[in-house]
């Protein structure tokens, strides 16, 4: 099974996608993820993502393409994987059709978890607390909620024309969400 996962930053993508993994035994690949180990390693793309995210901003799309397309070429992203942050730009949309082009592969379903904006702030700033991220303050949380609606939002209309797109409402608890998105996968 070939997946996305994407709603606003806090709607609880990782957690889920973490779940539809294990169900399905394929990868959750989370460019967030990828990110956060190069900034921990220091690396070189490591130091420039940090810059970036901490000012609220988003990868370019060249870097982050690059970093998707390496893992997707990976064994086991062969018999499907769930990108999770990924696409967030129908730049990145369009460069994702043309990877998996290659190897004759397409998304068969695209979740989009809908939330209440006041509500994943709170959740982010809860989260900065208890895991200690320093790029997670309310103003960074509200650019980038703000991002997310100018840049991402639109890719729904996207998908929902390839006949792609499934809404999960993904307020609640966890276990809630995860039975709304196992019967949004099973329709």
């Amino acid at each position: 099974m070939r997946l996305i996962i994407f709603g606003p930053p806090g709607a609880g993508k990782g957690t889920q996608a973490t779940r539809i993994a294990e169900r399905y035994g394929i990868p959750a690949i989370s460019t967030g993820d990828i990110f956060r180990a190069n900034i921990k390693a220091e690396t070189p793309l490591g130091l420039q993502v940090k810059e970036i995210t901490a000012a609220g901003g988003y990868v370019p799309d060249d870097v982050t393409n690059a970093i998707v397309e390496s893992r997707l070429d990976e064994a086991d992203c062969e018999p499907g994987f769930l990108l999770d942050g990924y696409p967030r730009t129908t730049g990145q949309v369009t460069a994702l059709d043309a990877m998996l082009a290659k190897h004759d592969r397409a998304v068969e379903k695209v979740l989009m978890l809908t939330v209440e904006t006041d509500e994943v702030v709170a959740r982010l700033l809860k989260r900065a607390q208890t895991e200690g991220r320093a790029d997670d303050t309310e103003e960074v949380i509200r650019e980038r909620q703000a991002i997310y609606t100018r840049e991402t939002e639109p890719l729904a209309a996207v998908f929902r024309e390839r006949g792609l797109l499934v809404e999960v409402d993904g307020m609640g608890e966890v276990d809630e969400v995860s039975g709304r998105i196992a019967a949004a996968l099973q329709a």
